[in-house]
């Protein structure tokens, strides 16, 4: 698919058409970039519980997400415990699954033991630019810097970033522009 024309007049990414709230994070932050190590590790994080959901899912559970994960504040989300844990797991303003709750615990304490910041560790893997792709099918799922990036996280101990969701990451945190190329929408770098 290429960009589409919609009734306001902007081309925007085919993907960014479904709601109001799709195109708001389309116009407004997706391939932005991104710094801060706690803005980072909840884009870490919500790229993590998206896996297998829809994004639409996130973007309407983010404001609980937020609430649940004190602002995904590294220090505060590293001292969660068991008893966080199962408050999460009751939530259902979020999305509630184990695996996923304990990954993003357990991420804060990785996050927070590193010797650089989480935002300078994940940016290192930051690609060179490269022209903007002219329609959706052009648009990689990973790349060798995602592949890298989830390599390097795993090594360091994190969970729940395999290469994809590296991607994600890499792609909404704007290490990499994939809105497409009759897009509207510029990154501010």
């Amino acid at each position: 698919m290429t960009a589409a024309l919609v009734p306001d007049g902007k081309i925007r990414c085919p993907w960014s058409e479904g709601s109001q709230l799709y195109r708001d994070y389309h116009d407004q932050e997706w391939g932005q970039v991104l710094h801060g190590d706690d803005a980072m590790f909840e884009r870490m994080c919500l790229e993590a519980f998206q896996s297998g959901l829809a994004w639409i899912t996130i973007l309407r559970k983010r404001p609980a997400f937020r609430a649940a994960f004190a602002d995904f504040s590294i220090p505060r989300v590293a001292r969660f415990d068991d008893a966080d844990v199962a408050r999460l797991l009751t939530d259902a303003g979020i999305v509630r699954n184990r695996a996923k709750i304990e990954a993003a615990i357990a991420n804060a304490k990785v996050a927070e033991s590193l010797d650089t910041g989480l935002d300078e560790l994940i940016w290192s893997f930051a690609p060179p630019a490269r022209p903007r792709p002219g329609a959706t099918a052009q648009v990689p799922a990973t790349s060798p810097e995602s592949v890298a990036l989830a390599k390097e996280l795993k090594r360091r101990g994190f969970r729940f970033i395999g290469p994809t969701t590296a991607y994600a990451l890499m792609q909404a945190t704007g290490m990499v522009d994939d809105h497409l190329r009759d897009c509207w929408v510029r990154r501010d770098r």
